[in-house]
């Protein structure tokens, strides 16, 4: 402390020098020492430093001034209050000083120790906010300096936007001495009003706002003066811009009124009208509907408002005009708009009546996505013959809007399966519309303005995504006007990258292939692109040229000629291309002082080159190889030249690689040691192409050394690395058994079998791992026999377990080494019976119940893929290992039945049916045995023929146990009948409706779930039928019944989740519905008696829970079909209710926020007051440990939700959430959590809000 008094001293001492340099460091060495956290001032220090730079304020060198004022930023968080309020005192007065230089000081000092005030600590705000606040309005009123006036009013729009909320108590006095100043004469002074003005409307109470309103209402209907008019209009849109959730409740006499002024003959008021308009669509989308068609008139109208200028002209020569034009080569000056030159008028305001016009018609479309079909009527051929327009600004705001209207127009990607559009759908108007979109984007594009060039390029690069492969029919027109462009050295860098994006775009998309005939015309401007100086240009050529070898010689359509591979050479005029697309690609490949980004695109392009055209280019090979191999050598180019080698070695050209093979290997070898997962898996998918398309071109002690780096890979760490490995070595054992040495074997073999025993094994892993199996055994890789290998899997088993073990990973990893087992004994033969009988005496006579449960799934396994119908006791051991009492010998019983009968249909599938009508006992047991046969032979053709005739029999005895009691039965019978459908749809749906409309509520209930697993997440022959049934099948969600009505939501839940093309058009029948189940009824709340407590039980609450579930996935999937205000009001009401439901709702706050934040911010209020409550909640003292921690789990997920809210742009100006942040900020269990979620938020993005629903 001694320390830092001494050197402030010190430095003070500095200050009072008088050499200007002295003072300027001393205050430079201050501003260092308060910027440090850890510095601590005594009170004598304070006082001193407070009053030392208040001094330099008034210091004649400027640069020191600057300095001072700077330093009073970190002082104020660094000295006691009372000194704060001096600094402030000090300040004001200086304000109304005569010196015009210490005034412009004391205001930057002012801005300053505001914009610093802590805003947490209330008290010191409040105390420093009410001395400004005072001597503020006195200067604003004062009238006669109108410099201090400017100031005072800057700092008070400063204060109210960070503490409003504390002034409350001032507002009144501050509205009647800023209200006439929007009279003012100095234009200055009323825009800055305005802006105060709208800053106080934030947190001021209803009764001011009203006020204000009422007051520029009134001025609004008595005003003779435009002026007067102006400043009214553009203070009501700059407060619906910045409260425009408070905006709402006044707009029924708001709207009128500007709507009224909008038509005056007054340009600049015309203006500020449409861009009150604009504010209000953005800002209040509910209650400005009714006013939408008018705004839309009016718009469409001003649009065309352009009276010092005649298009006659132009519209005269029509579409014929266009055509000369596009035959014209492309030249700046021979430019449409050129002549316009003699009609620009300085004084022409009218452009900006154009531009407001077009901002508020961009504005309608963004946020009226229910009005696209209509607009497309309206609104698009108006902007399309607007895209003449000779204002660049305004020009660009045109093609802005139409941009807006095509991103409107794009598909959901929630929608899984394209649907034809309807004739009236937006999609289809789009599709109308294409030749005149192309024609006057074309225009611009031929036009000189750079700007409006690129805004036409995104617009048509907006067109393909919402209508793809549409231009392939213009393609010819497009091409001739973007490559004079292309071809001239005069365009500009940035039109250049635009245009190959676009191009990219264009060439790389649906009906690409379309465009083979227009290869030839666009490949010269794509090649004269390549040696651009600029490196993005040369990149992105680069992009295009990748894109274009791709179009010009698919490699799909190839003839397999007695083994010997035919691909269909290129036409002649392209084989003309080769040559000069590799050379220019080679300079870029060869050249290694390049950009990293052209570095990579050289590779790619030559990779993409050689593999296509590889015939072509034979003799370049000896050239172009060692130059990839280099690459391959260096850290930087490595992982993009693995790829490149994946494609020229995976083409059915069959390149001839062996000149680099024998350098390339081991480096690929040592890549897989290396630290770089992207590396090590692309690596994998190399060798494993070399392997299958060279193995005689690579040598056994290159490829023994290799394989020695891939066990380390074989692990459970990373199982996506662990399966592209065992892919590798099963290639190498069919191609090269001999690779596999005793000592890549002996490294490899350990692993395998630790993997083999995971319980984290499954998926693509389980497959590659079975397919190592096989290989292995097939291959008689030696220590590898089926013997052997079998006793190596087997052992575990035998092996006491592990203590740490659970029943479940146990269960899971037998699961998937059962199937291990199977893929090594299955070849086998008549060994495999034996080894099946072997599995079979351990399930009759099993030590234990482990070895029990592991022998029935290795019988399952086995069973599936051979007859086990000739083994005499095997129906009776599977049968009698129904009765064990462990849950999961029972369970591997039941799917080992199953798994048998899929070998033998015939034998065992009449068997099981028989059983499931003798034996009620074990009926849910053998339900699932029925299941695992249909889910078994639905994979593939082979098994559905297999199993068709049997499938009235099996439908027959499932109708019968519709009506289970046990409900876990049902379930099972409703997959089984869903399952069944999916196979013949034609035939059983129809009896699922019948089910449907059955008078037991239990059979509604199957029937219901059955349509559940009818839809999955894959096109399926049933979609169709489903659609045009859809209706008649969720009727069921206003059955009488309750659980009825709650799997009906599940059944619908999963559609929207799974396939939402089947359900959005259903929406406006449905959602009301749904929200209606969303209440908590109290008919459905019973009380309970538990001893002497008394209990409430909510038979709603799963029925609500699943409501609120579907409103969830509907967010994701049919957000477009959605009315947010009315979604919103159903989350509202959520988040008062149960633990789950509230749990579910602060997910759903979290994505409005991000889906429609305008939204969410007008209902701001509502939101924060449930969230407040949740985390101010304390739990009762005598509760159990699970209820603190729901309770923390609830309060964690409620700040996230207010965390999501606060990312809302402009959320930080509402008072109701400020208060509430700074509320969590004072608990000291909250303030914590909050800090970290914020933290997680502004990296994670969206993603972080996503409920997992696999």
């Amino acid at each position: 402390m001694a320390s830092v008094s001494y050197q402030i001293a010190n430095l003070l001492e500095k200050m009072t020098s008088n050499d200007k340099d002295f003072r300027f460091m001393a205050t430079n060495d201050l501003m260092t020492e308060l910027q440090k956290d850890s510095i601590k001032l005594d009170d004598d220090s304070e006082r001193k430093v407070v009053k030392m730079l208040l001094r330099l304020l008034e210091d004649k060198n400027g640069e020191v001034q600057n300095l001072a004022v700077k330093c009073l930023g970190p002082l104020v968080n660094k000295v006691k209050e009372y000194q704060v309020e001096g600094i402030v005192e000090t300040l004001c007065a200086n304000m109304l000083s005569d010196t015009e230089q210490l005034r412009d000081i004391s205001s930057i000092g002012l801005k300053t120790v505001i914009s610093e005030l802590p805003l947490g600590s209330n008290t010191l705000a409040a105390n420093v906010c009410k001395k400004i606040t005072g001597r503020l309005s006195s200067a604003i009123e004062k009238q006669e300096d109108v410099s201090v006036q400017l100031e005072a009013l800057d700092i008070l729009a400063d204060l109210l936007s960070r503490f409003g909320g504390l002034l409350i108590s001032f507002h009144p006095m501050l509205l009647n001495s800023l209200l006439p100043q929007l009279a003012s004469p100095r234009q200055a002074v009323r825009k800055r009003t305005i802006v105060a003005l709208s800053h106080l409307v934030m947190s001021c109470n209803a009764t001011l706002y009203n006020k204000l309103i009422d007051h520029l209402l009134e001025g609004l209907s008595t005003s003779t003066s435009a002026s007067v008019s102006r400043t009214h209009i553009q203070c009501i849109a700059s407060i619906c811009r910045q409260a425009g959730h408070r905006f709402g409740e006044q707009l029924w006499r708001v709207a009128p009124q500007v709507l009224e002024h909008s038509t005056d003959s007054d340009e600049e008021l015309r203006e500020h009208c449409l861009q009150a308009l604009e504010a209000i669509v953005l800002k209040c989308p509910k209650e400005v509907q009714p006013h939408i068609p008018t705004i839309i008139d009016l718009c469409l109208k001003m649009i065309t408002y352009d009276p010092n200028y005649n298009y006659e002209d132009e519209e005269e020569g029509g579409g014929g005009e266009d055509e000369e034009m596009e035959e014209e080569s492309f030249e700046p000056d021979a430019d449409p708009e050129s002549d316009s030159e003699e009609y620009s008028d300085d004084d022409d305001m009218s452009w900006k009546v154009r531009r407001a016009a077009a901002k508020c018609l961009e504005s309608v479309i963004s946020t009226r996505h229910e009005l696209l079909a209509e607009m497309y009527i309206t609104v698009s051929p108006a902007l399309i013959a607007r895209f003449k327009e000779r204002e660049e600004n305004v020009k660009c705001d045109i093609l802005s809007a139409y941009t807006a209207l095509l991103r409107a127009t794009r598909p959901p990607p929630a929608l899984q399966m394209p649907i034809a559009p309807t004739d009236n759908s937006p999609q289809a108007l789009l599709i109308q519309r294409v030749p005149s979109i192309v024609r006057g984007s074309l225009r611009v594009i031929r036009g000189r303005s750079v700007r409006a060039r690129g805004a036409a390029l995104a617009l048509l690069r907006e067109l393909l995504a919402a209508a793809p492969g549409c231009l392939t029919d213009h393609a010819a027109r497009v091409i001739r006007a973007l490559t004079p462009p292309l071809m001239d050295k005069g365009t500009a860098s940035s039109m250049k990258i635009e245009t190959l994006v676009f191009v990219w775009w264009l060439v790389r998309g649906p009906g690409a292939a379309g465009l083979r005939a227009h290869v030839a015309a666009l490949l010269p401007a794509v090649l004269a692109c390549v040696p651009d100086p600029f490196y993005k240009v040369t990149a992105e050529a680069l992009r295009v040229l990748q894109a274009l070898v791709k179009i010009m010689r698919p490699l799909d359509n190839i003839e397999n000629i007695d083994g010997d591979v035919q691909v269909e050479p290129p036409p002649e005029e392209f084989q003309q291309f080769i040559p000069a697309m590799y050379e220019c690609t080679l300079v870029r490949l060869r050249a290694t002082d390049m950009d990293q980004e052209v570095k990579e695109r050289a590779i790619a392009t030559c990779g993409q080159l050689i593999c296509h055209f590889g015939d072509y280019l034979q003799n370049e090979l000896p050239v172009c190889l060692p130059i990839f191999l280099e690459r391959l050598r260096n850290e930087i180019t490595r992982l993009t030249t693995v790829k490149a080698l994946t494609k020229i070695a995976s083409s059915p050209l069959r390149i001839d690689l062996r000149p680099i093979l024998s350098d390339a290997v081991p480096i690929l070898g040592s890549f897989l040691r290396k630290n770089q997962r992207a590396l090590k898996l692309s690596t994998l998918v190399l060798l494993d192409t070399l392997v299958q398309n060279y193995s005689n071109a690579i040598s056994i002690e290159l490829l023994s050394k290799v394989l020695t780096e891939v066990p380390a890979l074989v692990c459970e760490a990373d199982l996506h690395c662990a399966q592209t490995a065992l892919t590798l070595v099963a290639r190498v054992c069919r191609r090269c058994p001999a690779a596999l040495t005793h000592d890549a074997r002996a490294a490899l073999t350990p692993n395998i079998l630790a993997l083999a025993n995971s319980p984290l094994l499954q998926g693509g892993a389980l497959k590659a791992m079975v397919g190592v199996l096989s290989a292995l055994v097939e291959a008689d890789v030696a220590g590898c026999s089926r013997r052997e290998l079998l006793a190596l899997l087997v052992a575990p088993v035998h092996r006491p377990t592990e203590h740490n073990a659970t029943a479940h990973h146990i269960k899971q990893a037998y699961h998937s080494l059962a199937k291990c087992v199977a893929a090594v004994v299955v070849g086998g033969g008549g060994e495999a019976l034996q080894t099946t009988r072997a599995f079979l005496r351990d399930a009759a006579d099993p030590p234990a119940d482990t070895v029990h449960m592991f022998a029935l799934l290795a019988i399952a396994e086995i069973g599936r893929h051979l007859d086990l119908s000739s083994i005499p006791n095997l129906k009776e051991v599977l049968l009698n290992s129904f009765t064990p009492s462990s849950e999961e010998v029972k369970s591997a019983a039941s799917y080992a039945l199953g798994s048998v009968a899929v070998g033998n249909l015939p034998e065992f599938l009449p068997f099981i049916l028989g059983e499931i009508e003798a034996q009620p006992k074990r009926q849910y047991l053998l339900l699932h045995s029925l299941r695992e046969i249909i889910a078994c032979e639905s994979t593939t053709p082979e098994g559905v023929e297999a199993l068709r005739p049997f499938i009235p029999e099996i439908w027959v005895q499932l109708s019968k146990h519709c009506q289970c009691a046990e409900e876990g039965s049902r379930n099972v019978v409703a997959e089984c009948l869903g399952k069944l459908c999916l196979l013949e749809p034609q035939d059983l749906l129809p009896h699922l409706k019948e089910f449907l409309k059955s008078p037991e509520p239990l059979t509604r209930t199957t029937a219901v779930t059955a349509v559940k697993f009818t839809i999955s997440d894959q096109p399926q022959a049933i979609d169709g039928l489903l659609r045009a049934c859809m209706a008649e099948l969720l009727v069921p969600l206003r059955d009488p019944e309750l659980g009825v009505r709650r799997v009906a939501l599940v059944a619908f839940n999963s559609a929207a989740h799974n396939k939402p093309s089947l359900v959005r058009d259903l929406l406006p029948h449905v959602l009301p519905t749904i929200y209606l189940e969303t209440k908590v009824k109290k008919e459905l709340i019973r009380e309970v008696e538990m001893g002497p407590f008394k209990h409430s039980v909510d038979d709603g609450l799963d029925l609500r829970k699943a409501a609120f579930e579907c409103m969830y996935t509907l967010l994701g999937t049919c957000l477009d079909r959605l009315d947010v205000f009315e979604f919103l009001r159903h989350v509202e009401d959520g988040l008062r209710d149960h633990y789950d439901i509230k749990m579910l709702t602060y997910l759903m706050c979290a994505r409005l926020a991000t889906l429609c934040p305008a939204v969410v911010l007008q209902r701001l209020e509502s939101l924060v007051e449930p969230l407040r409550a949740t985390c101010t909640m304390k739990v009762k003292a005598n509760s159990v440990k699970q209820e603190y921690e729901k309770q923390d789990e609830l309060k964690r997920s409620a700040l996230r939700a207010a965390a999501a809210l606060l990312q809302i742009p402009e959320a930080e100006k509402n008072p109701h959430l400020m208060d509430f942040v700074t509320q969590i900020k004072s608990f000291p269990d909250l303030q914590p959590i909050f800090e970290s979620i914020l933290k997680d938020s502004s990296g994670a993005g969206l993603d972080s809000n996503l409920m997992d629903q696999s």
